[in-house]
């Protein structure tokens, strides 16, 4: 299970600082939205120069432009980039043809999707890696939602990571529905000691990885 630090609402020097803190127990970068609306495609080259050896997520939450964005963000060094679920199939097909090219993915962001429907569609297109997304200003009304978890049940085929406002005490639960990515922003960013957290979750995640192989010897 990957541990995915979401960079977001931060200035350039704070991410940076926060990856030198927590790089050893991250498994994948998000440099957020909101980071690449401030800095552009330089942080994202910054990050890939300095961390090549993590996957690189450009949250780029295309919606139009497919070709165009994804390119922007492959030849900055993601490894991927998000594209939303209500964008046109065509915008879909143009990112992932584009992402082939540069040996990448597209993550299909989930945000606002509420009918399974969709999921069956995303999977015709060829979508293999979607995120379940409960969103910034949605957490204002409540810690996250893991009945979202039912969207994807039974669609094997695909990686899912979650996001939203998933912290030390909600990462129990949320680890119970087994997701492929973890998606973590300010329970880590925020806190004082960032490496101390990122070291903390990861070991929640390890514990059940352990648990788990236990169970099926």
């Amino acid at each position: 299970m990957n541990l995915q630090l979401a960079l977001d609402r931060l200035s350039e020097a704070q991410c940076l600082q926060i990856l030198d803190e927590t790089a050893g127990d991250i498994d994948w970068i998000e440099v957020g939205t909101g980071v690449i609306k401030e800095y552009g495609m330089a942080i994202v080259r910054e990050i890939d120069r300095t961390y090549p050896d993590h996957t690189l997520v450009a949250d780029m939450k295309t919606c139009d432009a497919g070709k165009h964005e994804a390119k922007q963000a492959f030849e900055a060094g993601a490894d991927i980039t998000t594209v939303m679920a209500f964008a046109s199939d065509q915008t879909i097909l143009d990112t992932q043809e584009v992402a082939r090219e540069y040996n990448a993915r597209v993550m299909i962001d989930l945000l606002g999707v509420t009918d399974e429907k969709r999921i069956v569609e995303l999977e015709a297109l060829g979508v293999d890696l979607v995120s379940l997304h409960f969103g910034k200003d949605m957490q204002q009304r409540g810690g996250l939602d893991t009945a979202m978890f039912a969207l994807v049940e039974g669609h094997n085929k695909l990686d899912v990571a979650v996001a939203g406002g998933i912290d030390l005490d909600s990462l129990p639960e949320v680890i119970r529905y087994q997701p492929d990515t973890l998606i973590v922003g300010s329970a880590i960013t925020k806190q004082q000691n960032p490496g101390e957290a990122a070291r903390r979750m990861k070991g929640v995640i390890r514990h059940d990885e352990t648990n788990d192989n236990n169970r099926s010897q």
